[in-house]
């Protein structure tokens, strides 16, 4: 059956990262029961779906997003029959839930690498990506792994490299043959049948690529393999074979996608995805798209990149709309204040991107306002990239400078356990966790959270409420005012009959607004929702004030 609704338009997502979430056995890993266990939270904040990363049997070399197999669950975090349990339990409150679908590449530990490997003329050879090294020996090209070092590792066994655009354990699979895109279909269904409402997929316009393989600019082999020669023909293709044949969402995970691409992936006509992730903006506070590079963010840059999406996508495609996630720092320490301000700068941030058009993805914690954490030891560090890239830049940065970028952008910032209480290990486990607990959990927990009527949480409620409510938060157009403003993040919400004005201080300063047009709203407008607790002289923003009125 053609979907009949767009019911995800008007949903919010909820993203959890099974391992840090909460763990039931006490082995310091969040478990399938554990999200059973806190789903009546979930369902109290007001989420709609709930979007699981990786599940499945790994290696865990990149947390899961290294596959070894995609039809069974990774023992530690439980069973299939506890995973059959959690999509019951969660369909009977009214939750959706997403899988991540990670299918560029698989764990070197998959049964179809292990046969690829064996020979040149294994049926599987061809499900990865296998080349002969250059004349001189070098690897096929010169392009770097998003983890640091060559995409091509190799194999002294078939005396060939493999593609690998990430890890040296995550070997790229091959789109180009039929038989595995098959295979995939096949997995997709799977899941589907199970009864889950969707996925969201893992660098999804990664999958083709340039099969000529030249070399890069400086070794970049972006443009290579960021929206490939037949990515199109691939996405519609999954469409036409599995995707259209449930009511389901679809989100994309797609770097290097420009506001052009995405009018393609999501316009309904061509039959792609619903939506996908930008990383335009998580990219503003660096120098020259290098991550670690920081710089301080333009707020003028931010507005004007929000608008760009927010426009061009306006009835074409969709969006969806994000601050955090497994892969990001926590957003009150990386454009809010999270010492003096935490709570409002918290809520100011939830509302400047909740009023927005598109679908909005809460990271697990950001309801509760959790923090960037500064471990003094870099033997307290988990993730593969940050670990590489300390060994990366040594010879050329100070270990101050490279300790610097990783309290401000690694992705263990986000990857701590949630904090559900101030005992032990902030509540997450009895055990010893995989990764330390954030310090500040004896402050930031949800026990403290749902006690306090003016917590984050409760506003986090509010705004999900609003979006239910209001129509023209999923509907109405948006207009940016006050453009040139480093202070003030300021829109209009544009629809039929009436227009929401959304005020934001991304500033810890008393804010008097001269904005002749915003002024002449302020004073008729009915207030919708602040994060001030006291009514106030309305053309003064208060630090980290957010604020949103209606104008009929």
């Amino acid at each position: 059956m053609k979907k009949a609704t767009d019911w995800w338009k008007k949903c919010v997502v909820y993203q959890i990262y099974p391992r840090s979430f909460n763990d039931t056995n006490g082995d310091g890993i969040g478990d399938i029961q554990g999200i059973i266990e806190k789903l009546d939270y979930l369902k109290n904040l007001g989420v709609d779906v709930i979007w699981l990363s990786p599940i499945f049997d790994s290696p865990q070399e990149d947390n899961g997003y290294d596959i070894s197999n995609y039809t069974t669950i990774f023992e530690p975090y439980g069973t299939m029959e506890d995973f059959d349990q959690l999509v019951a339990e969660m369909h009977q409150r009214g939750l959706k839930v997403v899988m991540d679908l990670v299918v560029n590449h698989t764990s070197d530990e998959h049964q179809w690498f292990i046969e690829s490997k064996k020979s040149k003329n294994n049926p599987y050879r061809d499900y990865y990506i296998w080349r002969d090294g250059k004349e001189n020996g070098e690897p096929p090209t010169n392009w770097g792994s998003v983890f640091g070092g060559s995409t091509w590792q190799y194999d002294e066994e078939t005396e060939q490299y493999y593609l690998h655009l990430f890890a040296s354990k995550q070997p790229d699979l091959n789109w180009e043959n039929p038989k595995l895109r098959t295979e995939i279909y096949e997995m997709m269904k799977f899941w589907l049948d199970k009864g889950i409402d969707g996925f969201r997929m893992d660098v999804i316009n990664f999958i083709s690529k340039d099969t000529s393989y030249p070399d890069g600019v400086n070794g970049d082999g972006g443009p290579f393999f960021v929206n490939g020669p037949r990515i199109h023909e691939f996405l519609k293709e999954m469409n036409r074979e599995v995707i259209s044949n449930y009511d389901v969402m679809t989100v994309g995970e797609m770097p290097g996608a420009l506001t052009d691409d995405a009018k393609v992936y999501t316009n309904p006509e061509n039959e792609e995805l619903n939506m996908v992730f930008t990383f335009e903006h998580m990219n503003l506070d660096c120098v020259y798209g290098d991550k670690w590079n920081l710089k301080q963010i333009d707020l003028v840059e931010l507005k004007e990149n929000f608008e760009k999406w927010q426009t061009s996508l306006h009835s074409i495609g969709w969006n969806s709309l994000y601050w955090n996630n497994h892969d990001q720092p926590r957003i009150v320490s990386r454009f809010g204040n999270d010492q003096q301000y935490r709570v409002k700068s918290a809520k100011m941030l939830a509302t400047c991107l909740h009023m927005m058009q598109g679908t909005p993805y809460i990271y697990q914690g950001e309801e509760i306002g959790m923090t960037n954490v500064q471990f003094d030891s870099l033997d307290d560090y988990r993730d593969i990239e940050l670990l590489n890239m300390y060994k990366d830049r040594l010879s050329d940065w100070s270990h101050e400078k490279i300790m610097e970028a990783i309290y401000a952008k690694g992705r263990d910032n986000a990857r701590t356990p949630i904090q559900w209480d101030d005992s032990a290990n902030g509540g997450f486990t009895t055990g010893k966790p995989w990764i330390k607990v954030n310090p500040r959990y004896r402050e930031i927990n949800t026990k403290e959270a749902l006690k306090n009527p003016q917590s984050i949480y409760y506003y986090y409620q509010q705004l999900i409420q609003l979006r239910k409510e209001q129509d023209i938060i999923t509907t109405g157009k948006f207009e940016l005012m006050m453009r040139n403003d480093d202070k003030v993040f300021a829109y209009k919400r544009v629809g039929e009959n009436e227009t929401l004005l959304v005020l934001c201080n991304f500033s810890d300063q008393s804010i008097h607004l001269h904005d002749e047009e915003v002024l002449s709203y302020l004073y008729d407008a009915t207030l919708v929702i602040t994060n001030e607790e006291f009514e106030k002289e309305r053309n003064v923003l208060a630090p980290y004030e957010s604020v949103v009125y209606l104008l009929r």
